[in-house]
């Protein structure tokens, strides 16, 4: 085990960062490449509106799925404030919480999702040419939902103890898995995009079970035992704590997607599939924030927890120099080689095509904005301050971007898919700036020395 951490707490900042962050981004590359062979399979072989129907699961699934999902972070930061402090019972009792946690998070994201599939895609003015599609697609994600909380939060405890390479192998093998069923199943069983979702579901309940056995064979204290799994109360309320916060937040996102995806649906199915390959594309991009982010969120904890304040603050500003920097690079890389990725996920359309470039300059571009606010929501859940980090999402983001549709967006003459696309970077801009001053307000809590007494508010 001893190889596969990284030490959070000492040694050379920047080196153990980049060692930390890497396996997130490339387990995140990796889940990406096949949750984008996703849809690669079913436009190369059910074509554009089949895409489209996926696409208009997207928002509303992640709406579920991340408020539940949240929580991982929350179990991932009260690990990390325990291993910190040396707190070794909390450990324990965070991971058998945390697991149990994740099984009953999926239980309940199945009871709400499959029912209400349908009534919620017509919500969003889903047509009628796909839902049917649609609804059936989504009730199989979320009814599956339960392995992809159980490796997620089993994913979260092993990053926070340092151990970022496992989840990545875990990624890998469930990943290969979903491609080859992706192939069977809708090429093979004709089973087009219900296929697709079966195949996720199997490929998610492998890499949980991976993430399962690990921790039942740890020898270390995150060893999970099953007879112990229970809902520790203090573990629990920590969990809830940080991570509710942290799973509304992402909710918020989600809200405001959902209102964009209604919006992107009023203008048909060429920039419905426009959309989604756009999205699927960006998230190139979003998958290296998340691994500084998570760097971030993991290596904030540990040092709060030892009460290395002056590490803490070289962590976040190195974590935003590093974000900033990748996150201009491949935003810029992915937009100059924009039409033949679009051409992998849409092959019917060349007006789908030509909006999917419109959205990537529009939103990919500017993606360091999100990138560098983004390192500051995380510095704000390492340091258990999630709370704040959900208000400013509530009212950088969503608000805004539900303001600039209500107003601006419904003026006829500004009443076009380029005006609803600049929501992103207007929402990303102001709330990089409220996170950033939230963020050095609250380190001036902290002395700026290692070892020392929190200072009082």
């Amino acid at each position: 085990m001893k190889n596969s951490k990284v030490d959070m707490l000492s040694g050379p900042l920047l080196k153990n960062i980049i060692i930390f962050a890497i396996p997130v981004m490339l387990g995140g590359w990796l889940q990406m490449m096949f949750n984008a062979a996703d849809v690669i399979v079913i436009g190369q072989f059910c074509g554009s509106t089949s895409v489209g129907a996926m696409g208009a699961t997207a928002a509303i699934s992640a709406l579920i799925i991340n408020l539940f999902m949240g929580l991982s972070v929350g179990a991932s930061v009260s690990v990390a404030h325990a291993v910190g402090s040396g707190d070794n019972e909390k450990v324990y009792k965070t991971v058998h919480t945390a697991i149990l946690t994740a099984v009953l998070g999926g239980l309940c994201i199945a009871a709400i999702g499959v029912p209400l599939a349908k009534p919620m895609l017509r919500l969003m003015d889903t047509p009628e040419s796909v839902i049917d599609l649609s609804a059936s697609y989504m009730r199989i994600i979320l009814g599956g939902s339960v392995f992809s909380m159980v490796y997620n939060f089993g994913a979260a405890i092993l990053r926070a103890v340092g151990d970022s390479k496992r989840p990545l192998y875990f990624i890998a093998i469930g990943g290969a898995a979903n491609v080859v069923l992706n192939l069977f199943f809708v090429l093979v069983l004709k089973l087009d995009v219900l296929g697709v979702a079966l195949a996720t579901v199997i490929s998610n309940a492998l890499s949980a079970f991976l993430v399962i056995y690990v921790l039942i064979h740890r020898t270390d204290v995150c060893r999970l035992v099953f007879k112990e799994l229970r809902i520790y109360k203090d573990a629990f309320l920590s969990i809830v704590r940080i991570g509710f916060p942290s799973g509304v937040q992402a909710s918020l996102f989600s809200i405001a997607n959902v209102i964009i995806q209604s919006s992107v649906n009023s203008f048909g199915e060429a920039l419905m599939s426009a959309h989604t390959a756009g999205s699927n594309i960006n998230s190139l991009t979003n998958v290296a924030v998340a691994g500084f982010s998570t760097a971030t969120i993991n290596f904030v904890g540990q040092n709060i927890g030892a009460k290395q304040y002056k590490r803490v603050r070289k962590v976040i500003f190195t974590c935003l120099r590093l974000t900033c920097v990748v996150g201009t690079l491949l935003g810029v890389t992915v937009f100059i080689f924009g039409r033949p990725l679009l051409g992998l996920y849409i092959t019917d359309s060349e007006e789908a095509i030509a909006w999917g470039l419109i959205r990537m300059k529009c939103v990919g571009l500017p993606y360091v904005l999100f990138a560098a606010y983004d390192v500051f929501s995380s510095a704000l859940r390492g340091m258990g301050k999630s709370t704040l980090g959900m208000i400013i999402s509530l009212c950088g983001t969503c608000a805004v971007r539900i303001l600039w549709i209500l107003t601006v967006f419904s003026i006829p003459r500004f009443h076009t898919p380029v005006v609803l696309f600049l929501s992103y970077p207007l929402s990303w801009s102001l709330s990089f700036i409220a996170m950033m001053t939230a963020t050095l307000l609250c380190l001036r809590k902290y002395p700026n020395t290692d070892g020392g007494e929190e200072a009082s508010a």
